[in-house]
This record gives structure tokens, C-alpha cells and sequence, in this order.
């Protein structure tokens, strides 16, 4: 009988407050194992403090709460990864080539903000604005202190994502700085997501999807969410399973990038949002993802020793720009995207 899925609750504080080469080497040796096994950690012993969550929350609620016309008029150019997001405008399931004629687009709102240009003076290659494009904020009157609230998570989530990789580099035997090499300029994006809309603004007599079958696409996501039913995570057994955060904890999970530099020793987990309806109406859900995607000219291609004598690696070499821009034309765009095969059988084969 197969174990009961589970998600791993691994501490980091090892590597957040200068622990022990002893107390490093337990975390490290459980990370592997969530990251083989599973790919989604419940992280603990982060020290994000609770009064950034809580200013966080209450900027997504603030935000949100604004009638949808004021937000729209925060949507950023066609191609741009930043601003405003309106119900049903993305389709998550096509960043892995996944048509759905016969399902709406994802019905989540979301707000964008991210790593532009400005933010990295010292940059080794110049910098493409479109993939490194300055943010949309609010004006001050319309949400009060929402940007100051935003940009403290954004500190920690970043912390977190950085300290991670270093947890990964001891992890995969890598040298401890390997990680910096290819984030100096990382493609880093936070996504706040809201669930919930204005009753008769969603026919829920058919496949009600949230936000569709995909995997992230850079190295790692941080997730703050709230504890609420609706996030699930597709197993090694082909099943989709509830996945909740614990008390205290952030969930993280490998991107794509992940998955390519260890030839799928670890993958990058596939999951979705099918949100909870409750007599007729849709359970307010909210989550708040920090994407560390890596540098835009980073070359994702099969580490050292995860590929067999005489076989060839599972992924041919592309760069971080190249796999993010595929992937978003997929979902922001709605255009198939026709080089995530081996992502969308995963879903092609799972119990629906």
C-alpha cells in the first residue's frame, strides 16, 4: 500500500541564523528527499516575521476590494509581466501546450510586481526592458502604504528564495556560491492571486478551474497562502492531492529550471487551484507567490553527474529568458506552447 501523500515540513533555520555544518547537512539531506519525492516543501525556520504577512494580506485585500474598472486601468501592454490581471484573461494550462475548448480561462485576478532594469545597475549583459519592465503601482490615494506593505514581502520572500538556493547547492553537491552565478539578475516576480469574485460573475455548471494544470518555470516559488481548501498538487501516484499551508510555514516549490539542471532528480511539481463552492458560491481564496527564476541569460542544462554514461539528457539547453518567454506567451498570450511535452503528459495521465 502506498504511503498517504504528504507534504515535508523541512526547518531551514540552519542556514537563516548560522547553524552548525552538522545542523546544515540534516537540512540539506532533507531537502533532497522532499525534492525527489515530491517537490512541494512546507519550509519553517524562516523568520519572516508574522507582522510582514499580516501588512502583506491586508494589502491583497485592500487592492482587490477597488472596483474593477480602477484595477483594469493598472493592465500593463500586451507581454509585459506586470500590473493588473482581470478574471478569465490567462489560461494557465496552455504555458504546457494544454487545450481546454470546453473549460473557461482561469477566472483568478492577479497583481504583478517584479525585478526591472533599474534594480540592477551592475548587471553583467544588458537587459531587456520587456523582460525586466518597471512596475504599475496604485496611486497612494487609491490604497494607502499598498506598495511599502508589497515591497517589505517582496525583501523577505526574496530572502527566503536566496537562502533556498543555498540549501539546494548543499543539497545537490554543488559549490556553495553556485546559485549566485546564475541569479545576479534574476527574473523575479511577485504574483498576488485573488479567488473570489462578485456573485454572477461565474457559471459554475461547468468545470470550475481557478487557475489551471502548470508547473512554475524559473528556480524556486515561495508561496504565502491563505489556509484555505483549493490548492492542489498532482503526486508521483497520478492523483491530485489538497494541499494546506501549516501554521507558520511557507510553501515552496521547484520551477522548471529546477527540474532541467537535475535532469528530473527533482521536479518541478504540477499543480492548480480548484477552489472550494459552497451552496452555490465560491470560497474566498488568496495567495501571494514569489517567483526566483534566475538570470535571463542563465543556461539551463543537465548538471554534472545527472546524466548516465551514454545517455542523453532529458532537456535540450535553453536559457531563462527563452523557457519564461515560451511559457508566458502560453498563459498571458493564450498561445500553445509546444515545448513543455514531457510537463503536459504528466498531466495528460493524471486522474482528473
Amino acid at each position: 500500500m502506498n504511503a498517504p501523500f504528504e507534504v515535508p515540513v523541512v526547518d531551514i533555520s540552519p542556514y537563516v541564523r548560522g547553524g552548525t555544518d552538522a545542523e546544515r547537512a540534516v537540512t540539506a539531506d532533507a531537502m533532497d528527499t522532499a525534492c525527489r519525492t515530491v517537490g512541494f516543501v512546507q519550509v519553517v525556520g524562516h523568520a519572516v516575521p508574522d507582522e510582514a504577512a499580516a501588512d502583506l494580506a491586508s494589502a491583497v485585500d485592500d487592492f482587490f476590494a477597488l472596483p474593477l474598472e480602477t484595477k483594469k486601468q493598472l493592465c500593463a501592454p500586451k507581454g509585459v509581466n506586470r500590473g493588473y490581471t482581470p478574471p478569465k484573461s490567462e489560461n494557465l494550462s496552455l504555458s504546457l501546450g494544454l487545450q481546454a475548448a470546453d473549460r473557461m480561462n482561469d477566472f483568478f485576478e492577479a497583481f504583478n510586481t517584479g525585478a526591472a532594469v533599474a534594480d540592477y545597475p551592475d548587471a553583467s549583459v544588458p537587459l531587456d526592458p520587456a523582460l525586466y519592465p518597471e512596475n504599475l503601482w496604485p496611486a497612494e490615494s487609491l490604497v494607502p502604504g499598498f506598495r511599502q506593505r508589497v515591497q517589505t514581502w517582496e525583501a523577505q520572500a526574496g530572502r527566503v528564495a536566496r537562502t533556498l538556493t543555498a540549501v539546494f547547492a548543499d543539497a545537490l553537491g554543488l559549490e556553495p556560491d553556485w546559485f549566485r552565478g546564475v541569479t545576479g539578475h534574476s527574473l523575479d516576480v511577485l504574483r498576488m492571486n485573488n479567488y473570489a469574485l462578485p456573485p454572477g460573475t461565474v457559471d459554475l455548471d461547468g468545470d470550475l478551474t481557478g487557475m489551471g494544470e502548470h508547473t512554475d518555470y524559473g528556480i524556486v516559488t515561495v508561496l504565502w497562502a491563505d489556509q484555505v481548501p483549493g490548492l492542489q498538487v498532482l503526486g508521483r501516484d497520478g492523483h491530485w492531492h489538497d494541499v494546506v499551508p501549516a501554521d507558520g510555514a511557507l510553501l515552496v516549490n521547484l520551477g522548471d529550471a529546477m527540474a532541467r539542471w537535475t535532469n528530473e532528480r527533482w521536479m518541478s511539481t504540477l499543480h492548480r487551484v480548484k477552489p472550494p463552492v459552497v451552496d452555490g458560491s465560491i470560497q474566498r481564496r488568496r495567495s501571494v507567490a514569489f517567483f526566483h527564476d534566475g538570470d535571463v541569460d542563465a543556461v539551463v542544462t543537465a548538471l554534472p553527474g545527472t546524466v548516465e554514461d551514454g545517455e542523453e539528457p532529458l532537456y535540450p539547453p535553453v536559457t531563462i529568458g527563452e523557457h519564461i518567454s515560451a511559457k508566458l506567451a502560453g498563459s498571458r498570450d493564450l498561445q500553445e506552447n509546444t515545448d513543455a511535452v514531457r510537463e503536459a503528459a504528466r498531466v495528460l495521465a493524471s486522474a482528473r
